[in-house]
């Protein structure tokens, strides 16, 4: 299964600039990562906003030039109240000219009309930059469950609007494989992988505990990665991991192989390969549409 495709997530390497995380996947033998130009807003939370910081800009420019590693997707744009997405547009500009093809969005507003409205403004000021916009659903935030986020993305009816699965949330939301399985094909266009402990609680302190620094690599947690990916389409796979004590007694590098070898491991036994001369989709929209 020579064909598939990992990225690096920003949250793993959190602490890494986006030229060291760059530097850092290629040393591991990543071919993309994801990088962290919207902070989310945590309190000492590292901020990496490129539109504002030239030296970082030409830093990261030059490690993705040397390295061959490309963007797959830029996070985190966000929908909460009292801030409009347009204010996102900076960012996606840098984004799309790095070579990013696909903004992560999340939920954090209980009004639904409001939120209809910024997801659908969201996928409009991305189109013309050729990204889509890949809704995340968490457990502990306003959209919390599968159901929920399908039903945004196709109340949208937004053509560069898409779902991107995180192995954990849908775990955790325990929702249906079934329901994952029936869902549009063209919804999905990468997803976040990782795997957590088999003993855990429903209680929000917990579930950000895990999601932010105790999640597992594939095989060695209670979660059945192998059922979920199996109902959706082969795309490339972001590797989420962050775990703070792995971290610490591996260093960046070291960490970052252990997560992709047992990914590839994991999935090489897990999904059947990709039909002859077929690699895995790169979603990049034309000017057609998406």
């Amino acid at each position: 299964m020579g064909s598939l495709r990992f990225s690096l997530a920003h949250l793993t390497l959190l602490e890494q600039s986006p030229p060291e995380l760059i530097d850092i996947a290629a040393a591991a033998g990543y071919e993309f990562v994801g990088l962290r130009l919207i902070p989310f807003g945590l309190g000492g939370e590292p901020r990496y906003e490129l539109q504002s910081d030239p030296r970082l800009l030409r830093e990261t420019r030059r490690a993705l030039r040397d390295t061959g590693v490309r963007v797959l997707d830029m996070e985190l744009a966000r929908i909460h109240c009292g801030v409009d997405v347009k204010q996102y547009l900076p960012a996606l500009l840098i984004g799309a000219e790095l070579g990013a093809r696909h903004v992560l969005t999340s939920v954090w507003s209980g009004d639904a009309s409001f939120v209809r409205d910024q997801f659908a403004a969201l996928c409009e000021l991305a189109a013309p930059l050729r990204l889509t916009v890949d809704l995340e659903y968490v457990p502990f935030a306003q959209v919390r469950t599968l159901a929920e986020a399908a039903a945004l993305v196709s109340s949208t009816a937004q053509a560069n609007a898409g779902l991107c699965i995180d192995t954990l949330h849908f775990d955790r939301a325990k929702d249906p494989l079934r329901e994952l399985a029936r869902l549009p094909r063209e919804w999905f266009h990468y997803a976040q992988i990782c795997d957590g402990p088999a003993a855990w609680s429903a209680e929000e302190a917990h579930l950000r505990y895990v999601a932010r620094e105790g999640r597992l690599c594939l095989g060695e947690g209670g979660i059945d990665v192998r059922a979920i990916l199996q109902a959706m389409p082969l795309m490339p796979y972001s590797i989420e991991l962050p775990n703070a004590q792995q971290l610490a007694e591996l260093g960046p590098i070291r960490f970052a192989r252990r997560c992709l070898e047992t990914a590839r491991r994991y999935i090489r036994e897990t999904l059947p390969p990709p039909p002859l001369g077929r690699g895995l989709p790169l979603h990049r929209p034309t000017q057609r549409g998406f």
